[in-house]
């Protein structure tokens, strides 16, 4: 297999007619131009949606037809990545600050693919990586509060010298999980939190991740 092998299968089940979803990333930029190459090699029918303004930018660059999400009820196919994945295949994403995008065109999609490296298989989520958590501005202070009471603390996201904003234009609370944190607990916990807008917990989004072993192009299949 060549090291572009596992953006191939991400987008081998793409079929013409199809409205495909694209991740935000660097394995769902690889899947963007896989597909691209797909598209125009074969001379596929298709459109994407984007959880991304970049990912967007991309695919337009490259000749996809990019759809307008909030015109788009339903979504064939998605492909993205993830920043952890458990044996469960539970995903921790966001390290790229898309996850509320992401989660809405999964949600909205009928299979979801996600790509990593097997660095990214870990025991537990939260790991090697802390949760990112979109935050509206103004509820700052209180969605602090609320998270204290379960002992969790983030800090917020900086990037570029400043304070980092979501395409939404929400900020990123990137919050410790600890192995004594109840996953599912803390899932609840910002599912029903005011001001909270979405966060990076995929407990059950992943019908399937692809796992690339890095430097040898070799990949392996995980199916829920």
């Amino acid at each position: 297999m060549t090291i572009d092998a596992m953006a191939q299968l991400a987008v081998q089940p793409v079929r013409d007619g199809m409205i495909v979803g694209l991740g935000t990333g660097r394995a769902a930029s690889r899947g963007i131009l896989a597909l691209a190459q797909r598209a125009r090699e074969e001379q596929l029918s298709i459109h994407v949606v984007s959880t991304s303004r970049a990912s967007a930018e991309l695919a337009a660059q490259n000749g996809l037809a990019v759809l307008e999400m909030e015109r788009t009820p339903r979504v064939d196919y998605l492909f993205d990545g993830a920043d952890e994945v458990s044996p469960d295949l539970a995903m921790l994403k966001g390290r790229g600050g898309a996850m509320t995008r992401e989660k809405i065109v999964a949600h909205a999609s009928a299979k979801c693919v996600y790509l990593v490296q097997r660095e990214k298989l870990v025991s537990r989520l939260g790991e090697r990586c802390p949760l990112p958590v979109e935050v509206m501005p103004f509820g700052l202070a209180s969605v602090r509060e609320v998270l204290a009471g379960m002992d969790l603390s983030g800090e917020i996201r900086h990037a570029d010298g400043g304070i980092y904003r979501t395409d939404n234009d929400n900020l990123v609370l990137d919050v410790q999980l600890r192995a004594e944190h109840d996953i599912a607990a803390v899932n609840r916990l910002l599912n029903e939190t005011p001001g909270v807008v979405d966060h990076g917990l995929f407990l059950s989004e992943a019908d399937e991740v692809l796992v690339e072993e890095d430097g040898t192009g070799q990949v392996e299949r995980l199916v829920r």
